[in-house]
């Protein structure tokens, strides 16, 4: 039996998304191959049998958990509640609808771990990024402009505030967490404008 200690704990929301568990599960197999990880899916009750579906996956796999939540709803809560119950070094968060590429979280964590950062964001606005298929011109434009206006916020040069897949180490989350608003859905945002100055 493998007793390491999780060094990566990768948070995933989820509502209604059952046909993508399996799937995403396997991708992280491959992708996280060699690192001591587990998986914290928080699902907000959702009617459709995901957490069903993940807590079947969870029974022949120990490094799936899930969290399910009645009662409350909304994606930057839950990405808060499933990193505080994590005691992994670092927290990774990303979507459950299968466009974030699950193959770049080694370099993510090497960016953390080894060069320095504070947080690694999988952004849409670098070299190597992009959004999803179909999108339109006018969402293309939508979310540009919102970036632009959530820099301001946070006063920083981060080229995708606005992501929704990073990581983040665990003394950063729990410097931040008692500031953070927990609503809405940009988590990443809300966690830069909260944790203090200096963040690398």
């Amino acid at each position: 039996m493998n007793t390491a200690a999780v060094e990566l704990s990768v948070i995933i929301p989820t509502l209604n998304e059952r046909p993508n568990i399996a799937p995403l599960l396997g991708r992280l197999d491959r992708a996280l191959a060699g690192l001591h990880w587990e998986v914290i899916f928080v699902d907000d009750d959702s009617s459709d049998g995901t957490a069903d579906e993940i807590r079947g996956a969870a029974l022949s796999d120990r490094r799936v958990r899930c969290i399910r939540r009645v009662g409350r709803r909304g994606l930057a809560s839950a990405c808060i509640e499933g990193m505080a119950s994590s005691a992994a070094e670092y927290f990774v968060v990303m979507d459950a609808d299968l466009q974030h590429d699950e193959e770049i979280i080694p370099k993510l964590l090497a960016a953390v771990r080894d060069d320095g950062y504070d947080v690694a964001i999988g952004s849409r606005y670098i070299s190597g990024g992009g959004v999803a298929e179909g999108w339109t011109r006018s969402r293309h434009l939508f979310s540009r402009g919102a970036t632009g206006l959530a820099r301001q916020i946070i006063r920083g040069n981060i080229a995708d505030p606005m992501s929704g897949f990073f990581l983040v180490k665990r003394g950063v989350f729990w410097a931040a967490v008692k500031s953070l608003s927990g609503r809405g859905f940009k988590i990443l945002l809300d966690l830069l404008a909260s944790a203090p100055a200096g963040l690398r």
